[in-house]
């Protein structure tokens, strides 16, 4: 292949150039303008840094609802974590999280952390990799995009890329993702908009002008010449470079001693703010969550494998956050935490969890309200191997709100990144105009008074009282499936009463759930 045609290619797949901080893959995204929107308009500065869960998490033992604890206890005793162990939120007793996250719930005692409950998507996909695509590209679960929500964004504004990139304007890498390949969030229709950074080298490497030796041969010499000139020609290793030599790591409460994939990850993010970089965007990972087996000690349900995953998880947040404060940059950065799915309510045989639908998202930094966002998961008396969580967020209000509230992008902007869809955004950051105890006040003005008979063998009757405004009331199954929408329309003040004929249906646990607005509640429904 000749060199032109070489370099043609590896932009249309994103190009790979070798650099990594603390033998750690790191990828740089190019200078795209979405991305500089973000670190500009008005924003002065700021910092999203997103933490990817790895393998479906398991949310009923991440943020557990404590008031479901007599249906849990049937629903998953091998590897339920005991009630006491448990750490309540100081001014939510319903609700704590896993005994290993006490650095996120002192967070949250400090006013630092959003928990928004349920997370997901309608129709949701139990394969990590559909899922996961869906969660990059933001479409529906009967869509398959090739495109993400940024890179339909860029193609649509920046018509011609990557020509005449990057610009003069912006000469630091407007997005860093450490540990993992260019997600395709930001794939356009023509060529990958970032640029990826990756090899087995070390981070002495970039701070030192060195690459790793090679072999005298004819192969090697060429690969040792293919590395010195991808470290030559990389127009943003020298500011990397610059900004890990200014940086620095002022907290001592990063976690030493054995591996700490996430802690080493969030401590090169911190350290490369600090140094001066701009870039708005960073993404990390942590991976181990698909906990088919083992996911706890047989003996002692606080340890074991899901246990060390939170302990890495609340030990690298708390000490980043530590770290943002002591360099003075808390008021400019924000972490947000999200898996492609939860586990199913009921465990397995084996100590674990199976792929399931919605988790707990978590949003944390000073920017944040603190709250939980949603009410507790309803755990049936009876579940079985099908059940599942219906979701309660849409994920892509998650990402309307990190644009709309964090990085102030106008409202016609956000709807093209979310593919054209309108999202309604939450009261995750102080900037909106929502209050959290505002929207928990609304939320306990709407009930689901009665389903009656339940359980139902022909047909049901659900009664429901609202505010004025539009109602939609939704049927799901165990596997969180949607089944049948009741109801869609503006209703006023006062109850309702909707039959539900349930002739057909198989036989089972169904979640009614009535939702006004973002305010959810939700309900079992056993169908015989």
């Amino acid at each position: 292949m000749k060199r032109r045609s070489f370099f043609k290619a590896s932009a249309a797949a994103g190009t790979v150039l070798p650099l990594t901080l603390n033998g750690m893959g790191v990828k740089t995204f190019e200078d795209s303008p979405l991305l500089q929107s973000l670190g500009r308009r008005g924003t002065d500065g700021k910092v999203l840094v997103i933490i990817n869960l790895s393998g479906g998490n398991d949310g009923l033992n991440t943020l557990i609802p404590i008031d479901q604890y007599s249906n849990l206890s049937k629903a998953r005793n091998n590897i339920l974590i005991p009630e006491d162990k448990v750490l309540p939120f100081w001014n939510k007793p319903a609700a704590g999280l896993h005994p290993k996250l006490s650095g996120m719930r002192d967070l949250y005692n400090n006013g630092m952390l959003s928990a928004i409950q349920a997370v997901g998507y309608p129709n949701p996909n139990y394969s990590h990799f559909r899922s996961t695509d869906i969660w990059m590209s933001g479409s529906d679960s009967n869509e398959s995009w090739t495109t993400g929500w940024m890179g339909r964004y860029l193609d649509g504004k920046y018509t011609g890329y990557p020509k005449g990139y990057p610009t003069t304007a912006m000469p630091d890498p407007l997005a860093i993702q450490i540990g993992q390949m260019v997600s395709l969030a930001f794939m356009g229709p023509e060529v990958n908009m970032g640029m990826a950074i990756t090899d087995p080298t070390t981070f002495y490497n970039l701070a030192n002008g060195t690459t790793d030796p090679t072999s005298n041969t004819p192969a090697g010499n060429e690969l040792a010449f293919l590395r010195l000139m991808a470290q030559q020609t990389n127009q943003y290793a020298t500011v990397i470079q610059n900004a890990a030599a200014k940086g620095s790591n002022k907290s001592t409460k990063y976690p030493t001693g054995g591996r700490q994939p996430l802690a080493d990850q969030l401590k090169i993010v911190a350290k490369l703010i600090s140094g001066g970089l701009k870039t708005p965007v960073y993404m990390v990972s942590l991976g181990g969550f698909d906990t088919h087996s083992e996911q706890v000690d047989s003996a002692d349900h606080t340890i074991g494998g899901h246990a060390t995953l939170m302990q890495q998880l609340g030990d690298a947040i708390a000490a980043f956050q530590d770290d943002i404060k002591l360099l003075g940059l808390e008021d400019r950065v924000v972490g947000m935490t999200f898996s492609e799915f939860g586990r199913r309510v009921m465990s397995n045989a084996s100590n674990g969890t199976d792929h399931g639908a919605a988790a707990p998202m978590f949003v944390f930094g000073k920017a944040v309200q603190n709250g939980v966002i949603g009410a507790n998961p309803t755990i049936p008396s009876t579940v079985t191997v099908n059940d599942n969580l219906p979701m309660q967020y849409d994920f892509r209000q998650v990402y309307a709100s990190v644009l709309t509230d964090w990085f102030e992008l106008p409202a016609a902007e956000v709807k093209v990144a979310m593919g054209g869809k309108d999202f309604n955004t939450l009261p995750i950051f102080k900037s909106n105009k929502a209050r959290v105890e505002d929207y928990i006040d609304l939320v306990s003005r709407i009930a689901l008074n009665k389903i009656y008979p339940n359980p139902a063998v022909d047909k049901t009757q659900i009664s429901y009282f609202t505010e004025s405004g539009n109602v939609k009331l939704s049927v799901f199954d165990a596997s969180g499936q949607l089944v049948r929408i009741l109801k869609d329309e503006w209703h006023g003040h006062g109850t309702y009463v909707v039959d539900f004929d349930v002739v057909g249906l198989r036989s089972g646990n169904y979640y009614v759930q009535l939702a006004q607005g973002e305010k959810r509640i939700t309900e079992v429904l056993l169908v015989q």
